[in-house]
């Protein structure tokens, strides 16, 4: 442990042989160190080693729990002194050996509780995680996944996650930090990516895959971004967020129709009224707690976990699919929902009794209803779509098959489930006590005039806006998602195992492989074209192989037999297939992780300080495995302390 506490002997340069006072100046510095040294006792080190552990533990603790360290006052003497010092003092209270040598106690003013010391250690402990995620990326493929955001100072800024595939065949995708990029240009973004390849010693040599997530102002900036980087290393091919797409087609095919756009104002109206104000909260848990008595009678049970939170939860901003829980949360709550709402006509302001009145008579109405099991309907397709694209092991052959899948039943409830929708509409209505009109009778459609608007039965009406909904959200996705009809991504699906390999296909294979040049050279290529006889023979045969379902399984299985080494082109693919990104949800995480907590705190923390702090707490998998030894020296490393002697 010596060397955490000797300074490093300043050297006399031979530029400097001669001059006496040099010389002179030269040896008092190391007689004074050596004698710092020298007179510092072993018990002295072993006070500090402790205290600087006890510190590290509280520090881990607290980022891993993502736990702000202070409060508003944040001193020794404070009731409160915030979870860092009240952390501290808890150790030393139940430990006698720490408590001797902490707070205090601590000998030489060592108790590291200044907030310069939490800080630096803070940063050490972020800077260990990093490296050791640049450690496990070494000389491996990766992909960069980039989303754009604005923190609570409202500084631009983009997070940045590496997409690679490990030495055990898992896809990873880890986080890296967040970069400050002041105007979001694409000159910008380039000078920022450059400049955080260059300080974490990553090569474009080895970036074969990007994809970008941000507000549709970025789209242009972006594009040009990704343009910039291929033009330095072509192989880096971009994927556009399956997941962005997905939003993009729902919010389109919404917009585009004036019937469902309006069923959204009135949900979003019914989620201000009902959830705006603390008193509405509760109201709306009152009216379902008497339903349930009245559905279960007075031996209506209260034990722990089964009743749990029920009230109307607000939308994602930038997850359009979020709204499926809500209209969920509405059918079951529907009587809660307009009791309350009646409440609030008969009780509340008149500047809110206007908006409650048409909100309340507009959802009592049969083509309220209607969209709202019919959105329910096409939402409920979707989410299973928007759930699985936020996994980050997620491969590109499987979400090109899930996008498949979305439209295949989209396409089956077009054609065989509007008499069924209408039928679950009319019994709801029963239900509730709203007026069930003839389908059979004619209506005129809202906004037009009588004189001139075209007879329509009731059935003609809904059927139009049902087959007009889903026509419009399958041309969405047709036009979205394209891109997995390029040569690239058939290729790429050619490796997929899944009924025996049936997707083989040597010839696409071989093309796939043309698409890496730099990876691929015409000896390479004449030799993957001998691999792949022997491949899919091998496969196929194998027991091992045989039932295998994606490419990620697949990666793990050459490994786990050593068919990585047998089939070495062939494994390459197989990992250039996987680097490729499909969604950037890891960097969304990473953002709603920002926002986590009191902004108030977060605004007092200093931006490197939460940078720090956000790449342990997502990372938390990684600093767990740093041993405080690590973290001590990078702390020391860090600058001369005072300290330390």
């Amino acid at each position: 442990m010596e060397r955490y506490y000797k300074r490093k002997p300043s050297t006399v340069s031979s530029d400097n042989v001669g001059s006496s006072s040099s010389d002179y100046e030269a040896d008092v510095n190391l007689v004074n160190q050596k004698n710092v040294v020298i007179n510092q006792s072993d018990q002295d080190r072993v006070a500090y080693d402790t205290c600087l552990n006890v510190s590290i533990n509280c520090i881990k603790f607290l980022l891993r729990q993502d736990l702000y360290f202070f409060d508003y006052c944040d001193s020794v003497t404070s009731s409160n002194r915030g979870n860092y010092l009240e952390l501290f003092q808890f150790i030393a209270d139940h430990n006698e050996k720490v408590k001797q040598v902490v707070l205090e106690n601590a000998p030489k003013d060592l108790n590291l509780l200044a907030p310069s010391g939490q800080k630096n250690l803070v940063n050490s402990c972020a800077i260990e995680t990093i490296d050791a995620i640049m450690s496990d990326v070494k000389d491996r493929f990766f992909s960069i996944l980039v989303g754009e955001s604005r923190d609570f100072s409202t500084l631009d800024q983009i997070a940045i996650v590496l997409r690679y595939v490990d030495k055990k065949g898992e896809v990873i995708e880890r986080f890296v930090g967040v970069q400050l990029v002041g105007d979001i240009t694409s000159s910008n973004l380039k000078e920022t990516i450059d400049s955080f390849f260059s300080f974490n010693k990553l090569s474009f040599s080895k970036l074969r895959g990007q994809s970008y997530d941000g507000t549709s102002n970025m789209k242009e900036e972006f594009s040009d971004l990704k343009t910039k980087i291929m033009s330095k290393q072509p192989c880096a091919f971009y994927v556009h967020c399956f997941a962005q797409n997905l939003e993009i087609c729902l919010v389109a095919a919404a917009k585009k129709n004036v019937e469902i756009a309006s069923f959204f104002t009135y949900i979003i109206s019914v989620i201000n009224l009902v959830g705006a104000f603390c008193h509405r909260p509760d109201a709306l848990g009152e009216q379902l707690h008497k339903e349930l008595k009245e559905a279960f009678g007075n031996d209506f049970l209260t034990e722990r976990g089964m009743n749990q939170e029920t009230s109307l939860k607000h939308t994602g901003d930038a997850n359009w699919n979020s709204y499926y829980g809500v209209l969920l949360n509405l059918i079951s709550m529907f009587s809660s929902v307009v009791k309350v709402l009646e409440l609030i006509v008969d009780d509340c302001d008149i500047d809110i009794v206007g908006e409650a009145c048409r909100t309340l008579k507009g959802i009592l109405s049969f083509e309220f209803v209607f969209h709202l099991f019919f959105m329910r309907s096409i939402l409920e397709v979707t989410n299973v779509l928007s759930l699985a694209l936020q996994n980050k092991d997620k491969e590109i052959v499987v979400a090109m098959d899930l996008v498949k899948s979305c439209k295949q039943q989209l396409r089956h409830m077009r054609n065989s489930e509007f008499d069924l929708l209408v039928d679950k509409v009319s019994s709801f209505c029963i239900k509730h006590d709203i007026e069930n009109p003839s389908l059979d009778e004619t209506c005129v459609v809202q906004g037009r005039s009588r004189r001139n608007a075209p007879l329509k039965t009731n059935r003609q009406f809904y059927a139009e806006v049902f087959f007009c909904v889903i026509d419009e959200q399958l041309t969405e996705l047709d036009d979205h998602f394209n891109e997995v009809n390029t040569e690239l991504l058939v290729c790429l699906a050619c490796l997929n195992p899944d009924n025996f390999f049936i997707a083989f296909d040597k010839q696409k294979l071989l093309r796939l492989a043309q698409f890496y040049p730099q990876d691929f050279s015409d000896e390479d290529l004449f030799a993957l074209e001998g691999q792949l006889g022997l491949y899919i023979q091998y496969m196929r045969s194998s027991s091992d192989f045989s039932q295998l379902q994606g490419i990620s399984n697949l990666a793990k299985k050459m490994l786990e037999k050593g068919m990585h080494r047998k089939f070495n082109y062939v494994y390459l693919l197989i990992t250039l297939a996987l680097v490729l990104p499909v969604a950037t949800a890891s960097v969304e995480r990473a953002f709603s992780a920002m926002k986590v907590g009191d902004g108030s705190v977060c605004n007092r923390m200093g931006n490197q300080w939460l940078r720090d702090s956000l790449v342990i707490y997502i990372e938390k998998d990684v600093f767990g495995c740093i041993d405080n030894e690590a973290i001590m020296l990078r702390f020391h490393n860090m600058k001369t302390r005072v300290e330390q002697m």
